[in-house]
């Protein structure tokens, strides 16, 4: 079965399409993409996984043509953003 990881990098999109066994998961599937290989700075913490943008776990089972999504962990809080923003607006 064809499915593909991708990954946004802070540089450039990171894909790699595979062959899995039916019944594989998301979880397999990163392993078998080379994720940590290209990436060893995220290997340390797991990182949140999607399936065509649906947030899902290591164990959610793939189907024919589905995309794993890795996500990067934010580098800041866009609700702590937003209040800064409120915040500067009502000084001025």
């Amino acid at each position: 079965m064809r499915v593909s990881v991708a990954f946004a990098a802070a540089t450039h999109v990171w894909r790699k399409a595979l062959d899995v066994p039916e019944g594989a998961t998301a979880g397999q599937a990163v392993a078998l993409s080379g994720f940590a290989r290209e990436f060893p700075e995220y290997t340390d913490r797991p990182l949140a996984m999607a399936v065509y943008g649906e947030r899902c776990d290591a164990q959610r089972v793939l189907h024919e043509s589905d995309r794993v999504e890795l996500c990067r962990p934010l580098v800041f809080d866009p609700l702590e953003t937003r209040r800064r923003r409120a915040a500067h607006r009502g000084k001025g």
